[in-house]
């Protein structure tokens, strides 16, 4: 039985319905017209993704992980956000993980019959040891992918908090939460990696990002805890320091050298401590740069 027919992104958009007779401005205006609904939809759902970003930040304070999960599009979207986490906020790669059907191969090209597979899903997710504490975030823009829903329902099962993000609302529950903007017929008829693929994204940048300020790695809009491994991230890094403690480019190239992470380098700073004293000062303050700067004020005032 034809389940996935009935789906809205399975149906056909009448405003581009003749493609194929349109210039090529045309064309990218029609696209163009299509994508301005995306932020709408998602902005449908900012109650949903904050309850998702809640009970994620719950797990992460409990030792627990991150898993996205998904095939094709939205499996190389799960391995993408969760690929940039370690760059962007130094958390060690298996704080968040991204799950794929039919990874790696499946990265570059199709793998047949990857994503029909329930029982596929709950064999990497018992590779995986899901347990009480992670949560799981299942992608599918139809929320009906067999490799998906074994994922979830072995999470489940564990006793993980979980969540979909789809473009269809699941017929049956498969997850605690749903996050599902309503994007609506593609441009293409049935191309998800358009419109449910871009909110996708989006909604997965919103939910790492807010996670990752919650757990101290970004002070203001910096990244502070962004790990630098290239010069341009050495560069960033030093651009941070100078921002937060005034200091010259000198002190700061040579305070990032020393602590190899731009958090720890400003408490050396401010603190005249060494790289492990930082760590230790920030462990005690959950890692959040802005509570040690604030105790320091408070400090200074006192001595006033």
């Amino acid at each position: 039985m034809d389940t996935l027919g009935k789906l809205i992104t399975e149906k056909p958009n009448l405003r581009t319905a003749n493609l194929d007779h349109k210039s090529i401005p045309e064309i990218l205006q029609l696209i163009h017209e299509e994508d301005k609904k995306i932020s709408i939809a998602i902005e449908e759902q900012l109650p949903n993704i904050s309850k998702v970003v809640e009970n994620i930040v719950d797990s992460f304070r409990q030792g627990g992980r991150l898993f996205f999960c998904g095939a094709g599009t939205s499996g190389r979207l799960a391995i993408m956000e969760a690929s940039e986490c370690p760059p962007t906020f130094s958390t060690p790669p298996e704080m968040v993980q991204g799950l794929m059907a039919g990874f790696p191969d499946a990265l570059w090209r199709a793998v047949e019959g990857a994503e029909d597979s329930k029982e596929e899903g709950r064999k990497i997710a018992i590779e995986k040891k899901i347990s009480s504490k992670d949560f799981v975030l299942g992608i599918s823009a139809s929320g009906q992918t067999p490799y998906v829903l074994g994922i979830l329902s072995y999470a489940r099962e564990k006793g993980a908090k979980t969540a979909i993000l789809c473009a269809n609302p699941p017929g049956v529950p498969c997850a605690d939460c749903v996050i599902a903007p309503a994007t609506g017929s593609e441009v293409l008829t049935g191309s998800t990696r358009m419109k449910a693929g871009t909110a996708a994204k989006m909604v997965l940048n919103m939910i790492t990002t807010t996670s990752m300020i919650c757990m101290g790695k970004v002070h203001g809009n910096l990244m502070v805890d962004l790990n630098p491994n290239s010069q341009k991230l050495v560069g960033r890094a030093i651009r941070i320091i100078t921002e937060i403690t005034k200091c010259n480019p000198e002190e700061a190239a040579r305070l990032i050298q020393e602590a190899g992470n731009a958090k720890v380098a400003i408490v050396m700073y401010y603190k005249k401590v060494t790289k492990m004293q930082a760590k230790e000062i920030l462990n005690q303050h959950n890692g959040k740069l802005r509570s040690v700067l604030e105790n320091l004020e408070f400090t200074a005032e006192k001595k006033l």
